[in-house]
């Protein structure tokens, strides 16, 4: 394996902000119930977290905006009034932040919002300190419980193949073939069951189902956004993750996924996936480090990283577990570097 000349940073970290401002009923309320954290932002921040209709997404926009500055102002070790200068895209267009000073690029970062849920991945100090072009990182948080009304209604009405085929165009060919007619025989255990001397209700093949969908959306997304292109990339098509499978829930979102032992194979029950077989154009992809992790019932995190010159670096980074920040000590630290 190859070792780096420095040690690097690799973070995983989420606001939770489900539980946020309960008295705010309303978008507008933040201004007010949520004056400390707006008041962190810029105007034009500020705006952009206030335009939001539904107050759960206005709550996620501004976890967001927190976290990055959080992750740019920690890991570069730049003052927090400094950090929104710096803030770009790069050729592709991926979302970037460049030291206004020196216009190096000392941390690469991605985020992810779902549910509530806001997740970020970043790396400082790679492949030097002070730099981070060398690496690439992708995220995505799926909850399958946010829109199960919605989706186990249109299975009922439209049928599995016809859901399926909704979102084909954003799949491989062989991803939609599994999803449609192996998965359930591909993953035992899949289909949770009530009582298992009684066969599974449709709405529980369904759930089961959609667990392997949304393991499949995360997991590709992660992909996706790690090369810097959007869900729209020409060669999506060309991108296949073959026998994939979700993670197991965990009991409770504050209950940790259990990992595999190392040395051990993975197996029916494991709440944390490391290993997947990619392919792209045929070629089976070897130098990106994935992993897949439940946390909770309903979640699943999706966490991508790769360095293409020296892909053993990459691979050999444990993606952990994230930690959760508490939304007060995030303030106070801003507060201490403004």
């Amino acid at each position: 394996m190859s070792e780096p000349p420095n040690k690097p940073v690799l973070v995983q970290w989420i606001l939770d902000t489900r539980s946020w401002f309960p008295s705010a009923a309303k978008t507008r309320d933040l201004e007010a119930h949520a004056s400390r954290p707006l008041s962190l932002l810029t105007p034009t921040e500020r705006a952009s977290v206030l335009k939001y209709f539904h107050i759960r997404d206005a709550k996620m926009a501004l976890a967001s905006a927190l976290l990055k500055r959080y992750a740019i102002a920690r890991l570069a070790s730049v003052s927090w009034s400094s950090v929104t200068p710096g803030f770009t895209r790069d050729e592709r267009t991926k979302p970037i932040w460049r030291d206004p000073l020196t216009g190096a690029q000392p941390v690469t970062f991605n985020v992810s919002h779902q549910a509530g849920i806001v997740a970020l991945v970043a790396v400082a100090d790679y492949p030097v300190p002070g730099r981070a072009e060398g690496v690439q990182v992708g995220l995505d948080v799926v909850c399958t419980s946010e829109r199960r009304d919605r989706d186990q209604e249109l299975i009922r009405k439209e049928g599995w193949g016809s859901f399926v085929d909704m979102h084909a165009d954003v799949f491989a060919m062989g991803e939609t073939s599994y999803l449609k007619y192996q998965v359930l025989s591909a993953v035992p255990g899949l289909v949770p069951r009530d009582d298992p001397q009684k066969p599974p209700t449709p709405e529980q093949v369904a759930d089961g189902k959609l667990r392997a969908f949304y393991a499949l959306w995360a997991l590709r997304e992660a992909y996706v956004k790690l090369t810097g292109e959007a869900l729209l990339a020409e060669w999506l098509g060309e991108l296949e993750f073959r026998y994939f499978r979700p993670s197991r829930p965990t009991p409770a979102w504050d209950v940790p996924a259990v990992e595999t032992k190392e040395g051990e194979e993975e197996g029916e029950d494991a709440q944390v996936l490391r290993k997947f077989e990619i392919r792209f154009r045929g070629k089976k992809v070897e130098d990106v480090n994935m992993c897949l992790r439940s946390m909770g019932p309903d979640y699943m995190v999706a966490t991508a990283v790769r360095t293409p010159e020296d892909p053993g670096v990459g691979l050999g980074w444990n993606l952990g577990p994230y930690e959760t920040l508490a939304l007060d000590d995030l303030l106070s630290f801003a507060e201490s570097v403004v």
